[in-house]
């Protein structure tokens, strides 16, 4: 008997409908935190008109955000563990529909940006919260799926956000890309009272709180996003601001490191990154950042810029990477069970990088159509890169410690985007001037064609002063589009310099199995 015993497998564990019910309140909560990183960019310059905000300062309602969101995320395992998951999210979805409705609003910047701060640190603990859902709700066999429908919605948050920001600002009023999230919050409280069980707040770790290590993860990461955000715009170390920042930044890594040494429960597992590879993974999710908020920033610039797009037909061209998502979902669990991880990262990034490149012949007439083939590729090669990633950041640490592990990649994934846009705001500005120069010194005020040009140009538009403007103008266009091939080409080679990183992660453990039953 011992026998045929030993030779039966052991029942499918199954997830219920509530646990299910759990995780689609975990993926709309990281899509609706996702979304609003970028909801209100195409909407910016209207609401800076409105609220008498200059285009220096307008860059705080973004910026604003995106900084709360980086510190909370890792946060969020402490948080959890403080007042129970379901508190926890509650109070977050809560307080993050009353900090939309005083963006809506706000009449001020002031106003604004401590609506945009709140919004960040509330949605923020949304994002990592989901990945615990899954990883504690369902059982390993099923995990696959949860993850794939988070993964979705990751990627389709920053996609989806300038399609509807540009939506509702075009056809409604910019108030209504915050008071979308009152009815998606009423949806979201409904779901997470049903899906989730109450857990007792557990005031011990308000006792034994790692206080140095908190203050340390909000000075150093609030610090580093800043510096990285505005650093190009007050030109690096020539400002004060920019100085004071660093040295914040480096006292607050400092405060956490010491957390880790001596505090008897630090906030964050960073003990985590001594494994390979958990290690790897994060490493990955900053390349990851990188190309995703990179070609989201740079994009829309182009269409605007060259191609004269407004909101809405921009929103329509990064829709196009959001495409692979919905297409892929039914069989990215299958994907998950049979692929190794090394192809399938590997095949991602790759693909990422590959969109870079067909994209490095942009020309002045170039409309929205040259990207539809580009951001497809991207789109795929993103999902494949999230989803596998998403997958061994749980499967690589221990189910207690999948908190730590989610807000660790969910913050390594913003930051990289926080270097790519500050790199590629420097990498911009140089390749512009270089551009510049390189095609005025081509100009010889003697040779007779560049006369015969101007005498034509005279002729049409009336004098030689608006002969010259027409001439700059056209040579300050053709520098943009080839600033733009630049920037193409560097993001494609940055991400295929990150493919053999793959070499590095470890194949998904074997319990990984789809349950069909």
């Amino acid at each position: 008997m011992a026998g045929a015993a030993a030779g039966v497998s052991p029942p499918v564990e199954k997830a219920d409908a509530t646990a299910w019910i759990a995780v689609a309140a975990g993926a709309l909560g990281a899509m609706l935190a996702t979304l609003d990183i970028s909801i209100v960019n195409s909407a910016l310059p209207t609401i800076q008109g409105e609220i008498g905000a200059t285009g220096t300062e307008g860059t705080w309602i973004a910026t604003a955000f995106l900084v709360a969101e980086i510190i909370i995320i890792p946060l969020s395992a402490w948080l959890e563990r403080l007042l129970g998951l379901r508190t926890l999210l509650i109070v977050a979805v809560s307080a993050f529909t009353a900090f939309s409705v005083l963006c809506g609003i706000a009449t001020d910047l002031t106003t604004m940006i401590i609506g945009r701060t709140g919004q960040g640190f509330m949605g923020g603990a949304l994002i990592p919260t989901a990945m615990t859902i899954v990883a504690k709700r369902l059982p390993p066999s099923q995990q696959p799926i949860g993850m794939a429908l988070f993964g979705m919605t990751v990627v389709l948050g920053p996609v989806m956000g300038p399609l509807v920001g540009g939506w509702l600002t075009e056809n409604l009023s910019w108030h209504y890309a915050f008071f979308v999230n009152v009815p998606v919050c009423a949806l979201l409280l409904a779901l997470l009272f049903i899906g989730l069980p109450h857990e007792k707040p557990d005031w011990v770790y308000l006792r034994e709180a790692d206080w140095a290590g908190i203050a340390g993860m909000i000075l150093g990461l609030g610090g580093l996003t800043i510096v990285l955000e505005e650093g190009h715009r007050e030109e690096w170390f020539e400002s004060t601001l920019i100085v004071q920042l660093t040295l914040m930044t480096v006292v607050g890594f400092a405060l956490l490191i010491c957390g880790q040494l001596y505090a008897r429960k630090p906030v964050l597992k960073l003990r985590l990154m001594l494994s390979r590879q958990f290690a790897s993974v994060v490493v990955m999710a900053l390349a990851l950042g990188m190309v995703m908020y990179g070609s989201t920033y740079v994009i829309p610039q182009f269409l605007a810029i060259i191609s004269d797009y407004n909101a809405l037909q921009t929103g329509f061209v990064i829709f196009w990477m959001g495409v692979p998502a919905f297409l892929l979902m039914p069989v990215l669990p299958f994907m998950i069970r049979r692929i190794h991880i090394r192809i399938a990262v590997g095949v991602g990034m790759f693909m990422m990088a590959l969109s870079c490149f067909i994209t490095i012949d942009l020309t002045a007439e170039s409309g929205g159509g040259v990207f539809t083939e580009s951001q497809f590729l991207r789109g795929i090669g993103m999902i494949l890169t999230m989803m596998f990633l998403n997958q061994a950041t749980v499967a690589s640490v221990a189910k207690e410690d999948a908190g730590d592990a989610s807000g660790i990649f969910n913050a390594a994934r913003n930051l990289g985007g926080s270097f790519a846009l500050a790199g590629l705001a420097s990498f911009q500005d140089q390749r512009l001037w270089h551009h510049s120069r390189r095609m005025e010194e081509t100009l010889n005020a003697n040779s007779p064609r560049l006369q015969e040009y101007l005498d034509g140009m005279t002729a049409t538009l009336g004098s030689p002063q608006a002969a010259l403007e027409m001439l700059s103008g056209i040579i300050q266009r053709d520098a943009f589009v080839m600033t733009y091939n630049d920037v193409f080409f560097a993001m494609g080679a940055i991400t295929l310099v990150t493919v053999p990183l793959v070499l590095f992660l470890k194949p998904l453990p074997k319990n990984v199995s789809l349950s069909m039953h």
